[in-house]
């Protein structure tokens, strides 16, 4: 690199691009309160600006009702109270009560506790599509638009029949609503056919365990958007490649299906940025794109799936040796060069850093910081965050959630000439194409309702496993309890769970986590959540 004069870029052509990301879950303090006692950001620094989203609908499961209800705050980036002291009053809150918690407590035994719960209901980012886009379309200062999504996890129909057995690993998974993955994915892609982004970029986690037949469907379905005039590019995902787990159901039975080799995978997507690509890695499934003359985008394989897959992210050494090409080459003829991997750049969660975070990321880091990089975009996580690079300070990442689940949203990424950048989420409108589509399906009719239902059931499900063999607590504690993990789990996956910390402190049911905190790992995956409900993560905007 040269002087501090070399490092003043050229002004960019504003771009958008539509991302889809990866798969798993994710923190450092939270629930901060500015000056009119509203929650906010304490994190972020003067120079970015998060946003509330108002537009919202609730969900909430009819068997267990949802115990939180959505608390609206306007962000700043400048919050005038600490993060520590917003933790300590929000903790303070909901010791005040604690004599009276424990006489609820007391009454749990006779299975009365729940009713002693406060009432929050949490609520899934919903945009309204019209309002929203009224409001793109009056903002003179984004010239162009470029939409993500996260991980698709797409499933051929062809390999299940719907039976016991695939519904019983749809209910007891991660959250994935592989049920009704192909009329998402229909959805998705229309939404943006709609828009007409500058790029559609998958960028991992394409099928559900790398099936062979998933990729050539979902493949033949991305046909349609590059017929539109949308550029499609793709990278695999950690579970798209040499995945054992490939399987197909029938019945009661789940059956090996034919898994995708690297070399399969890139002739699948070959015309989804490889045969474009202005240069590719030898090494590895990495490729840059030109998007036009002022920008290109860095795709990263950042997989492990020799000989077979493995969840965590890492880079070969020959590939970072042509990383930096790439980075030298953009700089040298004036192009922004914008990176881009399926796993994350940074400790994006202290619960899932080994297999989340590329392996030594600091090394590409450092790179990417060097060489004056905009932003770092990812996915993996299934839950939506951003991070800087360094104490706040530094290369911005913003991880995308999963369009698999719940919901199913999408991000949307707007840079201007002066290197300004926006950044928000949408959420894939299912009601809408169902009933455009003629569909007879009360749960794509009713889309909201029953994807805020089945998250809650999936978190629920996972609370009463953990708790089953804890001694002492009666059958009413464990559903509150349960119905306390199922909403502040979905309120942190949507990226808003700044909304309801303040209620989940004060909550019985914290207690009662935190007294059983030796017995199950779920009440330190609590704290976290807690400490990270700073901000509303699904939008990130540069002043």
């Amino acid at each position: 690199m040269g002087d501090g004069d070399m490092r003043k870029r050229k002004f960019w052509k504003l771009t958008s691009v539509v991302l889809i990301a990866g798969s798993v879950l994710l923190g450092s303090s939270g629930c901060a309160r500015n000056a009119n006692g509203d929650l906010a950001s304490s994190s972020s620094t003067a120079e970015y600006a998060s946003e509330d989203s108002s537009q919202s609908s609730s969900s909430s499961a009819e068997s267990s009702p949802s115990k939180f209800s959505s608390e609206s705050s306007s962000l700043s980036s400048s919050a005038e109270a600490s993060s520590e002291e917003a933790n300590d009053e929000n903790r303070n809150d909901g010791n005040q009560g604690k004599e009276n918690q424990a006489d609820n407590q007391t009454k749990g035994s006779d299975g009365d506790q729940s009713k002693n719960s406060s009432s929050m209901s949490s609520s899934f980012n919903r945009w309204d599509r019209k309002d929203e886009k009224k409001r793109f379309e009056r903002d003179g200062e984004w010239e162009s638009q470029l939409i993500q999504g996260s991980d698709i996890h797409y499933f051929a129909k062809e390999l299940t029949d719907n039976g016991p057995r695939f519904q019983e690993m749809v209910e007891y998974g991660d959250g994935k609503i592989v049920t009704y993955i192909d009329a998402i994915t229909d959805a998705f892609l229309d939404e943006v056919m709609e828009y007409c982004p500058d790029a559609l970029i998958l960028s991992g986690d394409l099928t559900l365990e790398g099936e062979k037949k998933s990729h050539q469907e979902l493949a033949k379905k991305l046909e349609k958007v590059e017929d539109a005039g949308i550029p499609v590019l793709v990278i695999p995902g950690n579970h798209d490649i040499n995945n054992r787990k490939a399987g197909k159901y029938k019945g009661t039975q789940r059956m090996p299906a034919e898994y995708t080799t690297p070399e399969e995978f890139r002739e699948i997507y070959r015309n989804f940025g490889y045969d474009e690509a202005l240069s590719e890695d030898k090494t590895s499934l990495s490729y840059v794109y030109e998007l036009d003359d002022e920008t290109r985008i860095l795709m990263l394989d950042t997989c492990q799936y020799r000989p077979v897959a493995k969840v965590g992210g890492a880079i070969l050494s020959d590939t970072y040796d042509w990383i930096e090409e790439q980075l030298r080459s953009a700089w040298e003829d004036g192009v922004m060069l914008i990176p881009i991997a399926h796993h994350n750049l940074l400790d994006e969660s202290e619960i899932y850093v080994d297999d989340c975070t590329i392996e030594h990321g600091e090394q590409l880091v450092d790179l990417l910081e060097e060489w004056d990089a905009p932003f770092f975009l990812s996915g993996h996580l299934h839950v939506q965050h951003y991070k800087r690079s360094s104490d706040n300070k530094g290369l911005p990442e913003m991880v995308t959630s999963s369009l698999a689940t719940p919901g199913c949203k999408y991000g949307v990424l707007s840079y201007s000439p002066d290197g300004e950048f926006y950044y928000r989420t949408w959420a894939v409108d299912v009601e809408k194409w169902a009933k455009e589509h003629g569909s007879k399906k009360a749960d794509l009719l009713n889309f909201d309702e029953f994807q805020g239902e089945f998250l809650r059931k999936v978190f629920y499900n996972q609370s009463q496993k953990a708790l089953e063999n804890i001694p002492g607590l009666t059958d009413a504690q464990k559903k509150q309890m349960s119905d306390y993990y199922a909403d502040l789990n979905d309120a942190y996956y949507q990226g808003t769970a700044y909304r309801i910390c303040k209620q989940a402190y004060q909550d019985p049911a914290y207690e009662l986590w935190m007294d059983n905190n030796a017995l199950t790992e779920l009440p330190e995956y609590i704290e976290y959540i807690l400490r990270d409900a700073k901000t509303d993560y699904n939008l990130l905007r540069s002043k």
